[in-house]
């Protein structure tokens, strides 16, 4: 489980389900979620990032941890383009054009009803985990003619640390 997945994981492209109940595992689940995230070191990082597709995400935008879980997309405003990697396709940057601001509510490993909005790096953290709980990677959000060249540069030379 403490391993990230990479592109071309089943994972990474299936529809995550809901927490049906915050237990004892949930939150085991979401302190091991947040020292991956530390370790990788990112930004964020999503249950099926690590092989688990249930609706929970962590993530530090300069604040310390957060945990979503069950989130619901409640606004998204403006549209900027900025730089952004991945963990799960380590290596690789692309502008990606997002919304500017983003913002939405869930349940804390607490279960408590919380809202999280954001522009800048929280607003885009906030997009990209929730992105990855309904299946879909970064590379969705490319123009389809860099997607093309993204999924080549990658087929040719994989990822940093493949063993070839």
């Amino acid at each position: 489980m403490s391993e990230i997945v990479v592109f071309g994981h089943p994972s990474l492209t299936t529809k995550s389900v809901n927490v049906e109940n915050i237990d004892d595992y949930i939150i085991s689940l979401t302190k091991k979620m947040i020292q991956i995230m530390y370790d990788a070191p990112g930004v964020g990082l999503a249950a099926p990032q690590i092989g688990i597709n249930k609706n929970i995400f962590v993530f530090d935008a300069g604040d310390g941890p957060k945990v979503a879980i069950n989130p619901k997309l409640e606004d998204l405003q403006g549209s900027v383009v900025f730089m952004e990697g991945c963990l799960s396709l380590p290596g690789y940057y692309w502008d990606i054009e997002r919304y500017e601001y983003a913002k939405l509510t869930c349940l804390n490993q607490n279960g408590e009803e919380v809202t999280y909005e954001g522009e800048d790096l929280l607003g885009r953290v906030l997009q990209h985990e929730y992105d990855h709980l309904q299946g879909q990677l970064l590379l969705k959000q490319l123009k389809r003619k860099v997607r093309k060249e993204a999924l080549k540069e990658i087929s040719i030379k994989g990822f940093p640390g493949d063993k070839i």
